[in-house]
């Protein structure tokens, strides 16, 4: 059995004692964790079914016995609580019990009913929305994280070299999915950061398409993005792939792509807004005549979710900072006929910033 009151370990005791000092500085007596990534980062903890409440003196793990021997393996310095029931009830039990007068909680993680609920529950305690507490503590990343966003991404890497060399004219967009996702967890993912996009051809030009069972040929491309999630932390990548020869618009196409995310990545370091990044590639792209054919935001950070922030956005003024991740993924999308987007991993650092992926860009 684990120890009744074990110290906390690193590094949940430095997350702990930030939340603790973000608590003070809103004068909160609690704050509630119901988003699963976030109380994996703060606690360690991976159970499905959680909640967390963090106290001045306190930490208080909410779940039920399905997860008590997890709780008791994987964050043994909380105070466990199992629930009986799902609803707020438990909850509210353990903010009278704390004596908290008023209690946190990001917005985004609670929906109406159950807001409703504790609210009358928990009273004389009151609610106070906070939002994006830990999300913004989570987009700066420590050496552990990086190291297992990096192992994410060579897991990643590797799938892809194998499907690269498996794939063939008679392939359909399903069985390329299937096969990544099949490889990642070979070599050790637990899964898929999200499911794969592999669309041929002409569903290329749509930045979001699910595959099919559209059959692949020679004479287009396909455009792949996918990322494996290893201790918890994913990797968000995209390449074409070129069964056949490349058409000469799409090569023009491709170089421009290229440049241009190779000019947003060559700006990123500390300081540089987040905005200006994502101008860097889109003046490219527009000065190439294909302006209106970039239809999304450069990129976004990642970490335990494929979308944290930053996010490379023209219109952000949020500036980068060392420990940050972020994709850089230009593309260029003609409805009817195809598209083309580039995407890697990137580091903020101290200095400049570091790209985490080393998949080869060049046509072949």
């Amino acid at each position: 059995m684990p120890p009744r009151n074990p110290s906390i370990p690193e590094p949940y005791a430095g997350r702990i004692a930030r939340v603790r000092g973000a608590m003070g500085g809103r004068r909160l007596d609690a704050y509630l964790v119901f988003d699963r990534m976030d109380q994996i980062w703060l606690t360690g903890f991976t159970g499905e079914d959680g909640g967390v409440l963090v106290t001045r003196r306190q930490v208080v793990l909410l779940t039920d016995g399905r997860f008590a021997e997890t709780a008791d393996l994987e964050a043994p310095f909380a105070r466990k609580v199992l629930r009986k029931k799902r609803g707020p009830e438990a909850t509210a039990r353990e903010l009278k019990r704390c004596r908290a007068a008023r209690v946190g909680f990001d917005p985004s993680h609670m929906d109406v009913k159950t807001f409703g609920e504790l609210r009358k529950l928990a009273r004389p305690a009151k609610l106070e929305p906070v939002s994006g507490l830990i999300t913004a503590m989570r987009q700066i990343k420590d050496a552990g994280e990086i190291a297992a966003i990096r192992r994410a991404i060579r897991v990643a890497e590797n799938a892809f070299v194998r499907v690269q060399k498996w794939l063939k004219p008679g392939r359909t967009e399903r069985e390329v999915a299937a096969r990544l996702v099949y490889e990642m967890q070979r070599l050790g993912a637990q899964g898929a950061s999200f499911e794969p996009i592999v669309a041929y051809g002409a569903t290329s030009s749509l930045p979001h398409y699910e595959p099919s069972d559209r059959v692949i040929s020679a004479d287009c491309g396909v455009l792949v993005d996918w990322g494996a999630r290893v201790d918890w932390y994913v990797s968000d990548l995209t390449r074409m792939l070129w069964p056949g020869s490349i058409p000469r618009r799409f090569a023009t196409v491709y170089r421009i792509v290229k440049e241009a995310q190779e000019r947003a990545i060559a700006v990123i370091a500390p300081g540089i807004k987040a905005g200006a990044v994502d101008r860097v590639a889109r003046e490219h792209i527009r000065k190439s005549g294909y302006g209106k054919q970039f239809t999304h935001s450069l990129g976004h950070g990642f970490g335990l979710d494929v979308h944290e922030r930053p996010g490379l956005r023209k219109k952000s003024d949020e500036r980068l900072e060392p420990g940050m991740v972020v994709t850089v993924e230009p593309g260029i999308y003609l409805p009817g006929v195809g598209g083309i987007r580039i995407e890697d991993d990137v580091l903020v650092t101290e200095t400049g910033h570091e790209v985490l992926s080393s998949l080869s860009k060049d046509l072949p």
